[in-house]
């Protein structure tokens, strides 16, 4: 029986806020992926500046929508890390190239970085 190492089959990378902050810098290379439900999305935590929309549940049945994304990194989210884990396999798995934000929105509001809210 074989073992796999879990970092052989993960392909993609988790960042820091710091991190992604630096990565969204660069602009037209970097897209973002909200995974968080509707709710959450537009509730007063916020949401990263020009985050895309698609509830994790949702991701396998709407990647069309994704279909431009796949010359850029597209900076997946969710509000603690984990959701974005399933969907960065999921797009990892259909040729993305997908970074997970660590820790979700909250640590990203935990240090300090800036969010688009509702007004």
């Amino acid at each position: 029986m074989a073992f796999f190492n879990r970092s052989q089959t993960k392909n993609f990378r988790s960042v820091s806020p710091d991190e992604a902050a630096f990565l969204l810098q660069e602009g037209a290379r970097i897209a973002v992926l909200d995974v968080r439900n509707p709710d959450e999305y537009h509730s007063t935590t916020g949401r990263l500046q020009n985050a895309i929309l698609i509830p994790v549940d949702e991701l396998s049945s709407r990647l069309a929508e994704l279909g431009g994304l796949k010359e850029k990194t597209i900076l997946v989210y969710c509000r603690s890390g984990i959701r974005s884990r399933r969907a960065c396999e999921i797009l990892s798995k259909e040729g993305f190239t997908v970074v997970n934000l660590e820790g979700g929105i909250l640590k990203w509001l935990g240090e300090s970085h800036s969010v688009v809210r509702l007004t």
